[in-house]
This record gives C-alpha cells, structure tokens and sequence, in this order.
C-alpha cells in the first residue's frame, strides 16, 4: 500500500467478531460500524445518526468496538473518556449489509465495501461478507446512465443478463436472468419485505428512482436468515427522513423525435398463404414513443430527534404508437395509439421511541395503467386506415405496507420483527370488446381462393376475458433475533409468507364461447398423429390442405400457497484474520386448489446448510480470500394450481370449410376430429391427492464459491471468482396419461381417465416417481414408473463461471468498475420456464412456470441437451463517471454480451410425426436432431449509454441538467426470433428465424432536477 494509506493494524480485523451482528446478509435494511480506539480506562465510544439515534458502545480490553444493526444514513462517532468526547468523526454514511471502520487510533475512516469516506487513502476490502453481490448507491443512481428500475439497476451485477424469453414483470419492466437460472426464479425485497410476484415469480416493484437510498444484487452466497431463489436477489432499500428537510423536483422527457427508428421485420422463411405486404411481417419502423416523467420528494422531521418522513411520487406517461405484425394473434390490432400511465409513490416513517427501541413504517406503490384505440392500417401503403374501437385497459402493479420494529435489548441482544401485506391486480377491461363477434385469427392462412387473396376477420379485438377483480395478496412475517457472545454472533428466526391468487384465469370472449385460428398443412400428412387429427386430403374442401381450429378456453380460481421457514445462523470470528459462518435453514411449503384443499404439502424438513468463509490473507484488509458452498429451496408458485391442480377447460377441434363469411368466420365446415386437449384438459378439478406424486420434493439447487479480492497499489482493487451451481431437483408437470394408465393395467389396476380426469401430473423429473391414482371402484392405488419407463434422462442443469473485475473507487474525480464474466448453462431444462417457445398471442416464452412443455412426455425430451436458452458464454461490463470540473460529469456504461444458443424446433423425426400432440415444439428441425446449440448462436448484444450532468455554478450544486444517450451505436441486435422451423408437418413456417425482439433503438433523455 502506499505510504500515504496507514495499514490497518491486524486486531482491527478480530473486531469484526462482533460487526458481523450488523446482519451483513441478503435482504438486510442496515449497516454497522466498528473499529479500533485506545484502550484507556473509562472510554466508549458514541455514535450518532442523522436522525438523533444514539447509541454508547463500550471498548473491549484491546481498544474495539461495534454497533450492529443500525438504520443507514449518515453518523457522527465519537471517542469519550469517563463522559467527555476527545475525538470526533463526522459524515460517515453506511453501505447496506455492510460493515463501516470507524478508528480513532489511525485517525481515518473507511467502508469495506468500497466508498471512500477520508479521500485520501483506498478503501480496504470487507472481510467480514461471504457472500457475493453488488451494492448501487444512490450516487451511483444519479450519476450512470441507467433505466429507471430495479432490474436495469441489477444488470450491472456481474452474470445477469435480461432473459431471453421477452418476459416481463408486473409493471412492464424486461426480467432479468441470474447465473443461467429461469427468470421466476429470483427474489425482490424492499426494505426487507417481498415482493416478489406470488402467481408466476415474475418480478417485483420498483420504487420511485429517487427514492432509492441502495440497492442490493446478491448473486450468489447469501446466508440461511433467505431463501425462496435459486437464482438472484434484489433488495431495494429506500430513503428516510432525517433532521434536515430535503425537498426536490426533477422532470424527464424521452422525445420521439430524439429516437431513432426501429428496424422492420420481415419473413425469413418463405411467404404465408395470404400475404398482407409480400415478405414485410412487421412494419416496426412506424413505431414511435414520447415519455414524460415528473418526480418530486420531501423529507425531514416531524419531531426532532424523533419522528421523521419521507415521501416520493414519480409519474411517467408514455405516448405513442405501435403497428403490429400483419398475421396472427395481433393482425385484429393492426394499429394501435395507446397511452402508458405509471404512477409511482413511497413513503416512510422513523419513530425512535427511544435509543434503543425503533419503529419503521413503509408504504409504496408501482402501478402500470394502459390504454388506447385501434386503427385499421394499410400493410401495402403502410398507412392508418378507420378506428376499429378501443384498445385494452389495463391495471397491473400493486401497493405495499410494512411495519418493523427494532429493539436493541442489551449491548449483545437484539430483536427485529416485521410485517407487511402486498396487493397487487391484474385488471383488463376490454375497451373494444365487442360481445356479438366470435375472434379469429390466423388470418394469413386462409384459403385465398375463399377471400379473393385479401385475408378477412372482424373488429372483435379481445381474444379472451378475465375477472374484474384479479389479482394477487401476499403477507410476511419476520422475527430476528441476534445474540452476540464472545467470538460468535448468533441469529435465529421465523421466515413466514402466505399468498394467494385471485379469480386467475380467462374464459373464451364471443357469443359461442370459442374462437377460430386459421391453418395450412401439408393435405397427405396427419395434422397431428398424437392427437389423432388426420391429414385433410381425404375430407370436402382439404385436397390443398387448409383448416380451421375451433378454440374453447375456460379456467377460472382463487387457489393460495403458505410457505414457512426457520433458520440458525453462527458466525464466528475464529482469530484476527479468519470468519466462519455456518447456517441452516429449514423450508415447508404447501400449496392449495381452488376448493382451499392441499395438493403440496411439504412439511417434512428441507434442510439448506450455509457455509462461508473469509480469510484476511494478510491480516491488514488488503487481501481476502473467501468461500461459500450453500443449498437453496425455491417453492412452488401458485400458477400450477390453476393448470395442473385445476380444472382447466382448453380443447381444439379441427374442420375443413368452404366458405369464408364476411365476420371471418369459416363457413361449410366439415368435421376431421372431436375436441381434442394434448393433456386431457376437459374441465374436471382432479382429487388434489393425485395431482401430484408421492413425496414431491421442492426444486432445490447447490451452489459453491470460492474467489479472492485483493487492492492494487493505493487507487484500485481487483479480484476474481470461480462458482458452480447444480439444479439437483425441479418439479414440472408429466402429461402423457397413456403410458402411466397402461403401467397401472400391467399391475392390475382398473383405471381410465374418467377416474382420473388429471391434465398432468406434478412431479420431480428425471428420477422415479409414484403416481396416486383412483381406480373405478373408488379406491387409490399407487403406480410406479421408473426414469427409464418415463424414458427420460436425468435432470441436468449446470452452471459455472468465472468471473473478474477491476474497480477503482471514487476518489472525489472519477470513478470506474469493469467486469468479465465466462459462463455456461447447459443441461436439458432451463428451468421453471421455457423461453424459447415463443408464442405471438402472448409475445412471450412460455409463462407456465413449473409446467412447461419440457418433461410432458418422452418425445418432447429427445434431443434436450446442450446450452440452455439463457446461456450467455461471454459478458463484459464497463461503467463509471469522471468529474470534469465541479460543474461537469460525464459517465458512461458499456456491456458486451455474446449471443444465446439458436433455437429451431419442428415436428419429430424425419417423418414429421406429431405423437404426443404438441405440434411444431419437438427438438427436430426439418426432420432432423436439433439439441440445443447446434444451430449456433444469436448475434453478440452491444449496448454503449453514455451520458453528461451540468451543475451551473450560480444556483451552489442544487440545480442539474442532464442529458442520456442510450444504445449510442443504433446497433439493434437480434436477442430472440420464432423457433419453429414447420408451420405443419412438411411445410416450412414462414416466420421461423424472424426475429421476435431487437435491442430498443437509439433514444435520448433529457432532465432537469433542482434539490432545495
């Protein structure tokens, strides 16, 4: 280290046996201090928050000292002997879950998580964290180039990367995808309570950006007080008044003008029967997009010393419009003028009842409100055409209130309860429906002999219908506590949450209940064989081979989940340079249908050890070596309940027509196939005991570390990590009803379907199973299958990285960090979710997390191994700010991110079969084997944001214009395309290879801020 850095002295390090009761740990809303002083007769030290909090520490025999668990701000410490202060440091501001040195012996102050508090020497590594994870503060926030939301935040976090999937969560915001794992599988925090999505695990809220103090991205490590992921955190922790009263404004604008056009898409696999505009598919270059955000905050004290509030409101509205594609499930909203309102607000309340009893209350909402009118739009001339009716209006989001109580009972004992409650809906009003039209699509397969080669529908807009009051409750409840004795810090506790799903599920729209989708296949080849739809060519009017398909939809429940945990943790300081935390965490989850009966019960322990290790190489926090091996259980989402433990009603017949009605619907039909339901979807709620196998174990996942972090001279710090992660158990849904009744005949069981009217089973793939079963006497039976009778292989998905980086903390000029990651996963399931099956109706992958198509049967799983959808193998990240004078800053941020493996599915085996009914979805493509990968990849994903911050002199730092520029290079990269390669067996599906999302445009920001 430089001369000018005092080395911190060896004992420093041996404080940190009783820091660690800070909770430096996944989800924490606190920070600790410690450090060193003289150890002189009748000293202490105080320290003093912003607020008025104050707490007196005593010194231990050698002159250390540590106050745990104390709210983030900013801290006056003093050094007192027998009452009177012979020190003092000041402006010392906490890191979340992290511990801050404060020593009166070397006269400096320092975090070890990075920020330099004394400017003048380097800040030393935090030795007393295991886990691994990235801390934004809200600087940081300010200063970088970023989306408004906390997962653009997080994907400045080393391994995370958006999803591949197009998923998005509650309120518009991209998911994003940790370490290889599925996009539901991550948790979301704010200021310790979840808020992660209950129905699907797609995302959580955001708060105003304003009002972020930090944010925490664990990846990695995270100790047994959390659980519930096996993917990624992100802990949102927001502001909090204090003595002084702040208040601020700022307007943003993203003008149209300033935005590039988005590039076309066009068919990349031939032309469909009925072509709109020849080979134009998507004229996305009409697409514009103006958004105005208006934010303001205000916070102090109510009661000096004593009760304190702060308040934010954010209001974002989105003006534009979007053409959408000329076929499928968009082509009856061919033009649509919508607006985006986003309202965003949070508040919190500090009440110091006294130094050592603290009360916090939390209320925050995210909403995402959407609505329009749809055109007509002339795909030839590319021009608006009449009104058709109104767009959607839609309400998504949800509102939040939290209470904590925090009690530092004695100088070794502290208690820590919380509960909350979480609203969020799911509205959608249907502004166009139009209750006498039947909806049709499809409407570029029609036969052009019956529409005189121009495609013809209706106004009907609305595919489906929902419930007025859908949506989702959730509620937590938390108790710590934390005893510090000796070397040791142990902390013990309850981790409770129940959720429920209400009135999920949509019905058909229209007078008939059903809808029509338009169909083209090759006349001599079955439609499909698993199914038992047969070729058309031997019925009226199918010797060219079109269809139509009869849709009948209808699922409706409130179905609810608990999920319970307990947990022991005990972190000891073994000497002045190594920490051992060691932890076990017990889940129970249970999950229940929509008669309020259990088809999940895991009450059995599901123990999740925690092990890490630190290792203060040389004694001076200039060197850590560190370690952490962990298993984590990740519980059912409630989704499953309203499918496989539901009494779901999705069956398909298929016709042959000769005529074309002026509505778009078909006209002298004839029959080629009963209703049919790949998975036996017919209506009828399943006995919740046979719903799932015996003994169905949570998905869980092991995950190991070991990495070192280490300073560079006396302005950087490096370090580097290797970790593996294995899936060592998942559950998903297994559909193929044939084979477990034949299984059950072989032992002699009389079963049918009708004693057993499950769609799919819930099971653990890739090993045996025992399914539960009734037969026709009434009687349960069990049947048994082995992994080799499921002719499955076992489940495998396997990430590992290495990861590097190189930061150089902010030294009162500039500030830079930059990462390299290389990563692969592969296996033969990503997840809880598919992302490669790309469906336009919903503009997604497949959203049926734990009851995706993989698993459903032997033949869907053929060909499965390989790199998984969200393998990335090379990720690069740059970003940082410089302060050019004190009235300029300039930053940017820049990611380099390599393609994920190219899909291309079809129908299975060169004979184009179709044996389990899931049509063009089979890892064939054009009759041959097609694992994942073996088609290469998508293109490298470049991203540069730069942006400048003015603050005039004149107006003394509180006023700020600013300007972004956000995809600087207009690159517009492919990140997904439509993966079927076969519309129908031997025909070639125009649209595979089309890509279906592309990096956003280039576009500007402009704001101004003034803060008084």
């Amino acid at each position: 280290m430089s001369s000018k850095t005092p080395s911190i002295p060896r004992a420093l390090a041996a404080a940190l046996a009783v820091a660690i009761s800070s909770g430096a740990m996944a989800q924490s809303t606190t920070g600790s201090l410690f450090g060193q002083a003289p150890a002189t007769a009748g000293a202490s030290v105080t320290v003093t928050s912003d607020t008025g909090l104050s707490r007196d520490v005593p010194l231990d025999e050698r002159g250390r000292y540590s106050a745990g668990q104390l709210p983030l701000g900013t801290y006056t410490v003093a050094l007192k002997v027998d009452g009177k202060v012979v020190d003092t440091r000041q402006n010392i501001t906490l890191k979340v879950g992290a511990g801050t040195e404060v020593s009166f012996a070397a006269a400096q102050a320092q975090s070890l998580e990075g920020i330099t508090v004394s400017a003048a020497a380097l800040p030393s590594i935090d030795v007393s964290t295991v886990d691994s994870r990235t801390v934004v503060t809200s600087e940081q926030l300010a200063r970088l180039p970023l989306g408004r939301n906390s997962e653009a935040i997080a994907l400045l976090a080393p391994g995370v990367v958006n999803n591949g999937g197009s998923f998005k969560g509650p309120t518009g915001n991209s998911l994003v995808s940790f370490g290889g794992s599925a996009a539901s599988e991550n948790a979301y925090y704010v200021n310790g309570f979840s808020t992660t999505d209950p129905l699907r695990g797609f995302g959580g809220l955001s708060l105003p950006y304003g009002a972020i103090d930090q944010q925490e991205v664990y990846t990695g490590g995270y100790s047994a007080q959390y659980g519930r992921s096996d993917g990624g955190v992100i802990n949102v922790v927001g502001k909090r008044g204090t003595n002084e009263w702040h208040f601020g404004t700022q307007v943003l604008w993203e003008p149209n003008f300033a935005r590039s056009s988005q590039r076309n898409r066009y068919f990349e696999n031939g032309l469909p029967a009925s072509p709109k505009a020849g080979q134009l598919y998507s004229p996305d270059s009409k697409d514009s997009a103006t958004s105005t955000t208006v934010s303001a905050y205000a916070g102090g004290p109510l009661i000096k010393d004593k009760l304190f509030i702060f308040i934010a409101g954010e209001y974002e509205r989105q003006q534009g419009t979007t053409v959408n594609p000329v076929s499928g499930f968009s082509s009856t909203k061919p033009y649509v003028d919508y607006r985006y309102n986003e309202p965003r607000w949070y508040g919190k309340l500090d009440w110091n009842i006294t130094d050592s009893n603290i009360v916090e209350v939390t209320g925050a909402s995210d909403k995402y409100e959407t609505s329009g009118t749809v055109y007509g739009y002339d795909y030839q001339t590319r021009t608006r055409q009449d009104r058709i009716g109104g767009d959607d209006n839609i309400k998504t989001g949800g509102d939040l209130w939290t209470a904590k109580y925090t009690g530092y009972l004695t100088d070794d004992l502290t208690l820590t309860a919380q509960y909350g409650k979480l609203k969020s809906d799911d509205y959608d009003a249907p502004a166009g429906y139009a209750p006498d039209l039947t909806y049709v699509d499809g409407l570029t397969n029609q036969n052009p002999a019956l529409n005189n080669g121009a495609p013809r529908g209706n106004n009907q807009t609305v595919a489906s219908l929902s419930p007025a009051g859908r949506g989702n409750r959730t509620t937590n409840t938390r108790i710590d506590l934390t005893y510090k004795i000796g070397d040791h810090t142990i902390t013990a506790g309850i981790d409770n949450q129940t959720a429920k799903a209400l009135d999920q599920g949509t019905i058909t729209s229209g007078p008939g209940g059903y809808s029509w989708t338009y169909g083209q296949g090759d006349p001599n080849t079955p439609i499909s064989t698993g199914l038992g739809v047969p070729a058309t060519g031997g019925f009226p009017n199918g010797a060219q081979g079109y269809y139509v398909i009869q849709n009948i939809n209808s699922s409706l429940a409130t179905v609810r989940s608990t999920q319970r945990a307990q947990y022991i943790e005990d972190r000891w300081q073994i000497n002045d340079r190594w920490l051992l935390s060691v932890g076990v965490r017990n889940d129970q989850f249970e999950n229940f249908n929509s008669d309020s009966e259990p088809f999940v019960t895991q009450h059995k322990p599901q123990w999740a050890p925690r092990l890490g290790a630190s290792w203060d190489v040389n004694g001076d926090a200039t060197f850590k070596v560190y370690a952490n091996a962990g298993r984590y259980y990740l519980g059912l989402p409630l989704n499953p309940a309203l499918n496989a433990a539901g009494g779901a009603l999705t069956t398909s017949q298929y016709f042959t027509y000769g005529g074309i009605a002026g509505d778009g619907t078909p006209t002298g039909l004839t029959t080629i196939s009963p209703p049919v339901a790949a998975n036996n979807t017919f209506g009828q709620l399943p006995d919740p005991s046979t719903v799932t196998t015996k003994g169905l174990k949570s998905e869980y996942q092991d995950e190991f570390i070991l990495g070192f972090t280490k300073t560079l001279g006396s302005k950087w710090v490096y370090g580097a990590k290797a970790t593996q992660r294995i899936l060592r158990n998942a559950i998903d849904d297994y559909c193929d009803i044939d084979l477990v009744l034949a299984k059950a005949q072989s032992l002699g069981y009389d079963v049918t379907t009708t004693s057993n009217p499950v769609s799919c089973w819930l099971f653990n793939p890739g090993k045996a199973n025992t399914f539960n079963l009734v037969d026709t006497a009434g009687n349960h039976v069990s049947v048994p299958l082995t992994n080799q009778e499921f002719g499955f292989d076992r489940l495998k998905r396997r990430y590992y990285a290495l990861e590097s980086f190189l930061e150089h903390p902010f030294d009162g000029t500039w500030y830079a960090r930059a990462t390299y990651t290389f990563s692969r996963s592969y296996g033969n399931t990503e997840g809880q979710l598919r992302s490669d099956l790309y469906r336009e109706s919903r503009g997604t992958g497949q959203t049926a997390v734990s009851t995706t198509q993989d698993w459903d049967n032997s033949y869907i799983m053929v060909n499965t191994n390989g790199p998984q959808n969200n393998d990335h193998k090379h990720q690069l990240k740059v970003f940082g700010y410089y302060q050019i004078t004190p009235e300029w800053l300039v930053s940017g941020n820049l990611s380099v991110i390599s393609g994920a493996p190219k899909p291309c599915l079809g129908y299975f085996g060169p004979d184009r079969e179709d044996p389990a009914g899931y049509g063009n979805s089979y890892h064939f493509c054009n009759g041959l084997p097609s694992p994942p990968g073996s088609h290469g990849r998508l293109p490298w994903v470049r991203q540069l944001d730069v942006g400048a911050t003015y603050r005039p002199a004149f107006a003394d730092a509180r006023l700020a214009f600013n300007v972004n520029v956000f995809n600087v290079l207009n690159e517009q990269r492919v990140v997904g395309i439509y993966p079927n390669a076969e519309s129908s067996p031997n025909l070639a599906n125009p649209l595979y290879g089309t890509p279906t999302s592309r990096q956003l445009p280039r576009y500007l920001r402009l704001s101004a801020n003034y803060d008084f």
